[in-house]
């Protein structure tokens, strides 16, 4: 686990942030450190936009959670990378929209980004350039390595529903 975990600066990629919004799972149990100010949460105007279209198309019920995440004190808005800086690492990643997202937290100097999306967190020579700028994780990585859950916390989580919440959630 790491130390001073408080002064950590995390990219959410939009996956974490609707994911989290929707479900009580790993993402929303992410959210939920980044709203006791375990970490400091950075976000770029490009990953707000992809998760309010997505909310906004699929779940609209659930954009007042994100609006209420936003409103978070250690939460810092970051610029998008420009066109210019996007057209020169193009190859960072596989896949090209997630471009913006993985130059953002090497430009912000993000400890970690942390994502769902296989094109950003897969181990192979895709990300390779990516991973050498910072750690991206998987968000059950994420709260086992960084926030210190154990197993037995993580499968708790899993599949959980709301419906499954006792109220102190």
């Amino acid at each position: 686990m790491v130390e001073r975990r408080s002064e950590l600066r995390v990219v959410l990629d939009a996956n974490i942030l609707i994911a989290g919004s929707v479900w009580p799972r790993w993402p929303y149990e992410v959210l939920r450190h980044a709203a006791n100010g375990d970490f400091r949460v950075l976000l770029t105007p490009y990953i707000i936009a992809q998760a309010y279209a997505t909310l906004t198309k699929k779940f609209p019920d659930a954009k007042p959670y994100l609006d209420d995440f936003f409103s978070l004190p250690n939460i810092e808005f970051i610029k998008n990378p420009t066109p210019k800086q996007i057209a020169k690492f193009v190859d960072l990643v596989r896949d090209k929209t997630d471009v913006p997202v993985a130059l953002a937290a090497i430009l912000s100097r993000a400890d970690f980004l942390v994502s769902e999306d296989k094109d950003l967190t897969v181990q192979d020579e895709s990300t390779a350039k990516l991973r050498k700028q910072v750690a991206v994780m998987l968000t059950g990585t994420f709260l086992r390595e960084v926030m210190g859950w154990s197993g037995e916390d993580l499968e708790r989580v899993r599949r959980r529903n709301w419906s499954d919440l006792d109220g102190n959630d």
